[in-house]
């Protein structure tokens, strides 16, 4: 039997079907949305301090760049950002976000705790003793007999005036007694 010339296609497995379904096609707009994203990631981590800095897992190479960047100003730093985003194309940048929001929420949850003390310092100052038992709830191990006097100094500096440093003292106090 001889074939015919369209014949050998019957004999090609048909693998187009499955090609098709595997290949998924991302648009230039997203590709460039992307590279933004990850060039923003750069630009986060060259604003951070270098304790912050050390909290993030950095490869050498590319904590060198990003130092580079923190000493470059103007058109250059662009540049290196520039650069920065390429690199973390080519790394997975899941552990240096998770890290980034770890640091992010660490310092709002600070900054709510502040917020929290000087609310009740405030209280202690105008209410005095009715507050002080508010405080012994939160803190057991805090020393009345202090944190008294504290009070009894800023509201002797409140009604004449004075600069608030007892009123300071008492923040001080509450914050060590937060982190103890």
């Amino acid at each position: 039997m001889t074939k015919q010339p369209d014949d050998w296609l019957d004999d090609v497995p048909d693998n187009n079907d499955e090609e098709d379904e595997e290949i998924i096609w991302v648009s230039k707009s997203e590709i460039k949305r992307d590279a933004e994203e990850l060039k923003r990631l750069g630009a986060e981590l060259v604003d951070l301090g270098k304790n912050s800095l050390d909290k993030i897992p950095l490869d050498e190479q590319l904590r060198d760049a990003i130092e580079l960047a923190q000493r470059i100003k103007k058109e250059g730093r662009r540049r290196q950002l520039q650069l920065i985003g390429k690199m973390l194309r080519a790394r997975d940048e899941d552990p240096i976000r998770q890290a980034l929001d770890k640091l992010k929420n660490r310092h709002n949850q600070q900054v709510a705790l502040f917020h929290k003390l000087e609310m009740l310092r405030d209280r202690l100052i105008e209410q005095g003793d009715d507050a002080v038992a508010e405080v012994f709830n939160l803190y057991p191990h805090a020393d009345r007999q202090q944190l008294r006097s504290m009070i009894r100094n800023a509201q002797k500096e409140k009604a004449t005036n004075k600069p608030p440093k007892s009123a300071r003292l008492i923040f001080q106090y509450l914050r060590e007694l937060a982190e103890a």
